[in-house]
């Protein structure tokens, strides 16, 4: 999945399985650019 913001696209990867291991959430979020807080 890409997200487009003004001249900068970010790349972030969509698991198509249930379970995630912490690690992978946390990479997954840290490449979105939102904050971790947002989701404890």
């Amino acid at each position: 999945m890409q997200l487009r913001t003004g001249e900068t696209t970010r790349t972030v990867p969509v698991p198509i399985h249930k379970d995630l291991k912490p690690g992978t959430l946390a990479s997954i979020i840290r490449q979105s650019g939102l904050n971790l807080s947002l989701f404890e």
